[in-house]
């Protein structure tokens, strides 16, 4: 395990003044938050090929906040992750910048990368599954939607998902074989939400149910030290979301508790 955990308290530690591009230019900088599971991806190849001596990871507030005008100059989508190199250009992205990682430092740690091309093939169609179909509505899990029935077809997109990536799996325990590749990052992080939202909120038993190939994959992922960092950083700040009530504030719990004749699963 490459990093410790004050070096992650360090990393993610909030900042009193802006940052501009050209601070401390000599590193990389990652915009990112402790809880994104998009960001969780490109963290966890940081951590795994022992790369943050290179790499600073700094929060959207110091940049105003990702809608403020410093932010939207780097990257005009207004997310994040976003990888700011040492010459000052941005990456938006976030399997933009693994794989960018994955090139620039193929050299350095484990490549992250299966041995084959059918192996690779699987690991791709896997994250495309989810970068397509499953991140685009996650929101439904824990944002504000004025429409329930909306929501709960959102919800059944993702167990749709799940079925189809549960289907794509050919590998063990990882999912293009023995050993863990990026397409394990990209999943897993995202893997963190749908395990804590979805049976304390929308009524499923398990995540896994039905699913046997993710649930033995999940029991794999869970052991990587990196992953089981990514792991511990997404769900501090999911409490956080629980403290501040937020499946109640969203209105979330009310639609539905209010709305059982809708499929929630």
């Amino acid at each position: 395990m490459q990093a410790c955990a004050h070096t992650t308290a360090r990393a993610f530690a909030p900042h009193s003044r802006r940052h501009s591009v050209a601070v401390r230019a000599q590193k990389y900088k990652l915009v990112d938050t402790p809880v994104s599971n998009n960001g969780g991806r490109v963290r966890w190849v940081l951590y795994k090929k022992g790369l943050l001596d290179q790499f600073e990871i700094v929060a959207p507030t110091a940049y105003g906040g990702l809608k403020s005008p410093e932010y939207l100059k780097l990257n005009p989508q207004g997310k994040m992750p976003l990888l700011i190199k040492p010459d000052g250009t941005t990456l938006p992205e976030s399997e933009v910048i693994v794989q960018y990682l994955l090139d620039k430092f193929s050299g350095k740690g484990p490549s992250l990368v299966a041995s084959t091309p059918e192996a690779r093939a699987v690991g791709a169609l896997a994250t495309r599954l989810l970068d397509v179909y499953i991140t685009p509505v996650q929101g439904c899990m824990y944002r504000k939607m004025d429409s329930a029935e909306q929501r709960a077809k959102e919800v059944q997109q993702i167990a749709f998902q799940l079925d189809a990536i549960e289907g794509v799996i050919t590998g063990q325990p990882f999912i293009c074989g023995a050993d863990i590749t990026a397409a394990d990052g990209a999943l897993f992080p995202t893997m963190v939400f749908l395990v804590h939202m979805l049976p304390k909120y929308f009524g499923w038993s398990s995540v896994f149910e039905g699913r046997p190939k993710l649930e033995a994959w999940w029991e794999a992922v869970q052991k990587d030290a990196e992953a089981a960092k990514v792991i511990a950083e997404i769900q501090g700040g999911l409490e956080s979301w629980e403290k501040a009530n937020r499946w109640v504030e969203q209105g979330i719990a009310y639609q539905v508790t209010q709305n059982p004749q809708l499929k929630w699963k």
